[in-house]
C-alpha cells in the first residue's frame, strides 16, 4: 500500500503479473528521501494531479457539514503522507522533490530530518487544513508521516487480510472523504468496504488508478454502500516507464483492456483515471460530479 502508483500494488510491490517495475525497497524506509530520489527521474506525478481535485472535493463536501466542522480525510495507501502534505500545505510536489533530494536534507539523520520537517510543515500549513487519517501496511512510512505532523491518525494495518482495529474504526467514523492515489490492485473492495462500514455517514471517495486496472469490483462495493461512481474521461500522466520493456508491456496491457495507448503509454508514461463516488440523492439520481 504505497502512495504512488509507482507503488500501486498492481504497480510496485512486485510485478503483479503484467510486468510493472518494482520499487519495493523505497516504500517502508524511516524517511522519504529514498522514495523521492528514486521517483524523481521517472517524473512520478499523481499526487500533483490529485492536489487540486482533493481540495475542490473538500470544499464541496464541507458544505454538507455544520459550520466550523472540517471534513476528515481517510487516505488509503498513504505511505509517507504525501497527499496530506500537498492538501494541507502551501507546497507543490516539486517542492517535496527538491526538499528530499536536495543538499539541505542530505546529511541529516532521520531524527534530525523529522525535527526539521516538523518546522517545515508547520511553516507552510494552510489555514484550510483538514484532519488526515492515514492507512498503509508500511509501519515506518506511516510512523514518519505521523511524527512530522502530517497525519492526525496513522495506522499500519492491512484491511485486505483482517478487520480494522477498534482504534482505527473510531478514527474513521467521522470521515467525509476517502482518497487514494496509488494502491488499487493491491487493495480492493474489502478495504473500501471495511472503512465505509465504520463511517457514520456516507463518505465520498476519490481514487486515482492506472487506467488498465479494473475498478468495477470496487465501484460495485461502493454502490452497495449507496455511492455512485463517475469515471472521468480525462487521463493523467503517472510516471515515465523505467525502460522500453516496461513500456511495451504497458502498451500491450492497455490494448488488451480496451484502451488506445496512442498519445499516452505510447508516449512514454503510464496514465491514470480519476474515479469519484458520492451518495445518490433522495430521489435516486446521481449527485452532480465536478
Amino acid at each position: 500500500m504505497a502512495t504512488d502508483e509507482a507503488g500501486q500494488a498492481d504497480s510496485g510491490r512486485g510485478q503483479h503479473g503484467w510486468g510493472k517495475s518494482t520499487f519495493e525497497d523505497i516504500y517502508d524506509q524511516p524517511d522519504p528521501r529514498a522514495y523521492f530520489t528514486r521517483l524523481r527521474p521517472l517524473r512520478y506525478q499523481t499526487p500533483h494531479h490529485a492536489q487540486p481535485v482533493f481540495r475542490r472535493l473538500l470544499d464541496q463536501r464541507a458544505r454538507l457539514n455544520a459550520p466550523g466542522n472540517s471534513v476528515k480525510v481517510v487516505d488509503l495507501c498513504c505511505s509517507y503522507g504525501i497527499n496530506a502534505a500537498l492538501v494541507n500545505h502551501n507546497l507543490t510536489l516539486e517542492d517535496l522533490y527538491a526538499r528530499y533530494t536536495g543538499p539541505k536534507t542530505a546529511g541529516l539523520s532521520t531524527p534530525e530530518l523529522i525535527e526539521a520537517d516538523k518546522e517545515f510543515y508547520a511553516v507552510h500549513r494552510r489555514e484550510q487544513a483538514v484532519p488526515f487519517i492515514g492507512i498503509d501496511v508500511a509501519p515506518r512510512a506511516v510512523a514518519y508521516a505521523s511524527a512530522v505532523g502530517l497525519l492526525d491518525g496513522a495506522f499500519a494495518e492491512n484491511l485486505e487480510t483482517g478487520p480494522a482495529s477498534a482504534k482505527l474504526a473510531r478514527a474513521v467514523a467521522a470521515a467525509g472523504l476517502i482518497t487514494i492515489t496509488g494502491g488499487v490492485g493491491y487493495i480492493g473492495p474489502r478495504t473500501f468496504d471495511t472503512v465505509l462500514s465504520h463511517t457514520r455517514s456516507p463518505a465520498w471517495v476519490a481514487a486515482f488508478t492506472l487506467r488498465m486496472v479494473d475498478y468495477r469490483p470496487i465501484a460495485d462495493t461502493l454502490a452497495a454502500r449507496g455511492l455512485v461512481t463517475h469515471t472521468s474521461p480525462e487521463t493523467y500522466p503517472q510516471r515515465r516507464f523505467t525502460d522500453d520493456a516496461e513500456q511495451q508491456r504497458a502498451i500491450a496491457r492497455a490494448t488488451a483492456t480496451g484502451h488506445d495507448p496512442t498519445g499516452r503509454e505510447a508516449n512514454g508514461y503510464y496514465h491514470t483515471l480519476l474515479h469519484q463516488s458520492r451518495p445518490t440523492t433522495a430521489t435516486g439520481s446521481r449527485d452532480r460530479q465536478p
